[in-house]
């Protein structure tokens, strides 16, 4: 069994930026992504968004290279002005030229 690291970038954010959000991470070379509906509460306590039904969690697994690219366009284009966290976590996976 073949192993290969890549990284799973995970976004959380107002479920009103997901079409947006969707479109900037293909643009950035993320072949595929998971989408859910997620509820919590962070630093800010609970989010207005909440009544509206909670905020979307996107996943992507994809190189250290397109990593950095979604990162930087989050920080640039939505942290500023939205309610967006964004984090990387190395993980190995089968089929690795998938996400090359």
């Amino acid at each position: 069994m073949k192993l290969t690291t890549v990284r799973l970038v995970t976004i959380i954010a107002e479920p009103v930026l997901k079409d947006r959000l969707i479109h900037e991470i293909h643009a950035l070379g993320a072949h595929g992504y998971t989408i859910s509906e997620v509820h919590g509460e962070g630093t800010r306590g609970i989010h207005a968004s909440q009544w509206q039904g909670g905020n979307i969690k996107i996943e992507t697994l994809v190189s250290p290279e397109v990593a950095d690219h979604i990162l930087e366009a989050m920080a640039d284009h939505y942290f500023p002005n939205y309610a967006v966290i964004a984090y990387v976590t190395d993980v190995q996976v089968m089929r690795g030229e998938k996400f090359a």
